[in-house]
């Protein structure tokens, strides 16, 4: 009976030695595929480039040579989709993850939009949060380490699906590497001068960099939620076709806020007409700027819009679009 009793704490001890040393190192021996996005379009590709002619794939991929490091130096195996500025075809990316069998897939980005003067991160997750909880959670602790480190205190974030911005499928990389954990970030719009001027320094780079890092530690130091397949739980939501690139730079893209705000007024009125003018509103600036910081408010008085208008069909599906897609982080 002493002999069982000492067997067993000794394997209590050992397992309990192994669960803090996992707490201590959760990098260790985990697989990270970093994703520099774009690369090797300078000469075809003048939209990605911000007012100082610093282009996107090059600020990607120095922010992901310097995740490389950090993550090497805690024990990471790191995987790089590209370490120059060369194309990479998008199935390629997802492909490379998949064959090395990564424990996180993180696709590096940064923005652009017709409002110079916006600044914030948006990052997407594949498909529905209820099916995609460990990206999600993921999403979650990025989102606060880059307000942390890159922007100033009450910045907004988004947090969301990437069917808000390809409606159809989502992103390709996400799309294809889905059941690994992963997110497409980006950490700020180069289109916002300041922050272009910024995105040229070493440190700030490192400081993205290091946003990344903190998030990918505090990941792996927590038990992983299930990713489950996609509409496995849940029907299908409609497409909402939204503004794609060049559309988003657009005087009316532009409007995206205006809208918003006025659409709330009419929203407020009685008049069948006022109901339908701020429904359009609203849908306008959805279209807009599809992953805003108010896109997923406008679905939501969408849905409400459909109420009032006698389509409780397409209401429900405003809701659902609300809750899968959108994911509050404050």
């Amino acid at each position: 009976m002493n002999r069982i009793l000492l067997t067993l704490l000794i394997l209590v001890g050992i397992t309990s030695l192994t669960f803090a040393q996992s707490r201590r190192k959760p990098l260790k021996g985990k697989t990270i595929c970093i994703d520099p996005g774009h690369g090797g379009t300078a000469a075809t590709d003048s939209y990605r480039v911000g007012p100082g002619g610093e282009r996107e794939e090059w600020i990607n991929l120095r922010v992901g040579l310097l995740l490389q490091k950090m993550l090497e130096k805690k024990g990471a195996k790191v995987v790089m989709t590209r370490m120059e500025d060369v194309q990479v075809p998008l199935p390629d990316r997802a492909r490379l993850a998949k064959d090395r069998k990564a424990d996180l897939f993180i696709s590096i980005h940064h923005n652009a939009t017709a409002d110079s003067a916006v600044n914030f991160p948006i990052i997407y997750f594949h498909g529905n949060q209820s099916e995609n909880a460990a990206s999600v959670d993921f999403g979650k602790e990025l989102a606060a380490r880059l307000l942390k480190y890159l922007h100033k205190p009450n910045t907004p974030v988004s947090l969301v699906s990437d069917f808000t911005i390809f409606a159809d499928a989502g992103a390709s990389v996400l799309r294809n590497s889905y059941g690994i954990p992963g997110v497409l970030a980006e950490a700020s719009f180069f289109t916002n001068p300041s922050e272009e001027q910024r995105l040229k320094q070493p440190e700030h780079n490192r400081q993205e960099a290091l946003g990344y890092t903190e998030a990918i530690i505090a990941f792996f130091a927590k038990p992983l939620a299930p990713i489950v397949a996609r509409n496995s739980k849940i029907p299908a939501i409609p497409a909402f076709k939204v503004f794609q690139e060049a559309e988003r730079m657009t005087p009316i893209a532009r409007r995206w806020k205006q809208d918003f705000e006025e659409g709330k007024v009419f929203m407020t009125k009685k008049d069948t007409a006022l109901l339908r003018e701020s429904y359009e509103l609203f849908t306008r600036s959805a279209r807009s700027f599809p992953d805003s910081p108010v896109a997923g408010q406008c679905h939501q008085n969408r849905a409400v819009l459909l109420r009032k208008l006698g389509k409780a069909v397409e209401a429900g599906q405003e809701d659902q679009r609300f809750r899968e897609y959108y994911v509050p982080v404050k």
